[in-house]
């Protein structure tokens, strides 16, 4: 009888764990997905090049995933990269009780020079 009374707890408590699990996953995501925005960002002037790095890197569902750019300016400045990711919680009984997670991530970094047209090509040449 007690077996029949404390299974469904032990059985929530193990499903919170694994949804907690896969939001902290997404966590991790999330923050790589932001260093190689930010990455791609201070590399590649281009305005969709930090969201295809983060989409790229990371195998975040596109349709949850926002890529904010922020204070791109000349070579030296710095950028600003936010990253936001709605996690879908997904895990039953458990999922609809939490509902989904904002998860936000923020790097800055230092611009870079563009290269040339022949830039990479002539640096690997010189060394």
């Amino acid at each position: 009888m007690e077996l029949a009374l404390l299974l469904p707890v032990v059985a929530v408590l193990l499903l919170a764990v694994v949804q907690v699990g896969l939001v902290a996953r997404d966590l991790v995501l999330v923050t790589h997905a932001s260093r190689e925005a930010a990455r791609a960002a201070a590399t590649d002037p281009a305005p969709g090049a930090a969201r295809s790095a983060a989409l790229a890197s990371s195998g975040l569902d596109p349709q949850r995933l926002q890529v904010t750019v922020a204070d791109r300016g000349a070579a030296g400045s710095r950028v600003r990269v936010e990253v936001t990711y709605r996690s879908a919680t997904v895990v039953p009984v458990v999922g609809r009780i939490l509902g989904d997670r904002t998860l936000h991530s923020t790097t800055t970094m230092r611009v870079e020079a563009a290269d040339g047209p022949q830039g990479r090509r002539a640096n690997a040449a010189n060394r």
